[in-house]
């Protein structure tokens, strides 16, 4: 399917599509309280935008490991001005990264034309909400809860059981409603796994596939980086951007990343190869 609905837009996946991080948060685990006013926020997405992002990923709410819960209002509060900041003065489709019923729905008022949700659309009302909007629906993969996932993750076939999953969780949407050109998956990179079960499953990726939907992937800055590279935060470029290619090449159609400028130039040169006719003999 390379042609995602989300609201009024439609985004094409023909070609991998880069999603730009927008975090306005306090604590989130990269860039927590780099943009937690709508002016720093709004520097931050041009900037995204110029070097070629076609998705801002809005998040109000921290779910790296171990994150405190964040009330309905406060979330409410972060992202909504921010949103309707973006849809405003930037010609780009926004995303919101939610689970909560009443964010999703101010949200997608405000302007946002995904709905990002790490829970699946699981927390009870989410469902209905998603489906009273026309925008898209990303549905991620995640053993427990952002407080306890990465406690004791197990599995005894990663693949099978995020694949089962998410053709739950699409199960779901259609019941309500959301039909398959609304959705995409994310198999959850970092979210209730080991080190050994992310590099098995982005070893694996081309084997995540449900209704043949597009997927995202995201790993960028993660945990898994630094500990292969024994690097800090602000040394997990390469990594990064080596981690988005691989996934782009087993499959994924979306890339969320921080460091914009580089996935796309990286994903350029990609792109340029894949697309170079072959030389004859002679």
């Amino acid at each position: 399917m390379s042609i995602l609905r989300c609201g009024v837009r439609s985004l094409d996946l023909t070609r991998p599509q880069v999603m730009g991080i927008l975090n306005v948060t306090p604590d989130s685990f990269s860039d927590g309280g780099l943009h937690d006013s709508i002016q720093t926020s709004m520097n931050h997405a041009a900037a995204m935008v110029k070097a070629g992002a076609t998705i801002l990923d809005v998040g109000g709410e921290s779910t790296r490991p171990g994150a405190a819960e964040v009330s309905e209002s406060e979330e409410l509060d972060r992202v909504v001005p921010v949103i309707e900041r973006l849809t405003e003065t930037l010609d780009v489709l926004v995303s919101v990264d939610t689970s909560k019923p009443a964010v999703i729905r101010a949200a997608v008022s405000a302007g946002a034309g995904l709905i990002n949700d790490v829970r699946a659309l699981q927390l009870p009302g989410a469902l209905e909400a998603a489906a009273e909007q026309q925008a898209g629906v990303c549905l991620m993969h995640m053993q427990g809860d952002p407080q306890t996932m990465q406690a004791s993750p197990f599995y005894e076939d990663i693949v099978t059981e995020i694949n089962d999953f998410l053709s739950d969780r699409c199960a779901a949407c259609s019941t309500v409603g959301i039909a398959d050109d609304r959705l995409i998956i994310d198999p959850g990179f970092g979210f209730g796994k080991t080190l050994e079960h992310n590099l098995q499953l982005l070893a694996q990726l081309n084997r995540i596939s449900v209704r043949n939907l597009p997927l995202l992937f995201g790993a960028s800055r993660k945990g898994t980086i630094g500990t292969l590279l024994n690097a800090p935060l602000e040394d997990r470029l390469v990594g990064s951007v080596a981690m988005a290619l691989m996934a782009v090449e087993r499959g994924a159609r979306i890339v969320r990343v921080h460091d914009v400028k580089e996935t796309v130039q990286a994903l350029t040169i990609f792109n340029a190869v894949n697309d170079s006719a072959p030389i004859e003999a002679t």
